[in-house]
């Protein structure tokens, strides 16, 4: 007996900017992730410690997570524009536009700091890496639904 809680596969929706098969998206969206949370444990670092390298640490993490993600978006919206089937689904232009902010507010956090990473780090520098934060975890919801549920930039040919 089959249970009704178990669907088959939505057809996939392949990337276009992919390498052997493989999303390039997917493939650079994990920097930019690791980077901002690290910056967030770097900002509490120094707000604990009150130590200037956390307030140096934080600007580099901030601005190599702001890099990456961007590079991550080039790839991201080459798919959105290039796939129509991905535009099709309300995730899609939720991750989307969601995304978008977020690397626009990690551009606006490592702006924040540039004049002076430890003046700016307290409070506004920290609630903007707060922010960040739970952005980052919207944005991967919405991402982790458009690969499990909508099959976008899966590869089932071979299963």
């Amino acid at each position: 007996m089959k249970s009704p809680l178990l669907k088959p596969a939505p057809e996939s929706t392949r990337s276009v900017i992919a390498i052997a098969g493989h999303p390039i998206h997917a493939m650079l969206i994990s920097f930019p992730v690791a980077f901002l949370l690290a910056g967030l444990a770097s900002d509490l670092a120094y707000w604990w410690s009150e130590d200037p390298f956390w307030a140096r640490m934080s600007i580099w993490l901030i601005g190599a997570g702001f890099v990456m993600g961007s590079l991550a978006s080039i790839a991201g919206t080459l798919d959105f524009l290039l796939v129509k089937e991905i535009r099709r689904h309300v995730t899609s232009w939720s991750h989307f536009i969601a995304a978008i902010m977020l690397v626009s507010l990690a551009a606006a956090n490592w702006w924040l700091r540039v004049p002076n990473p430890e003046e700016m780090l307290l409070p506004w520098g920290l609630f903007m890496s707060g922010v960040t934060t739970l952005s980052i975890g919207t944005v991967g919801w919405f991402g982790g639904k458009l690969v499990f549920h909508h099959n976008v930039g899966g590869d089932t040919s071979d299963a």
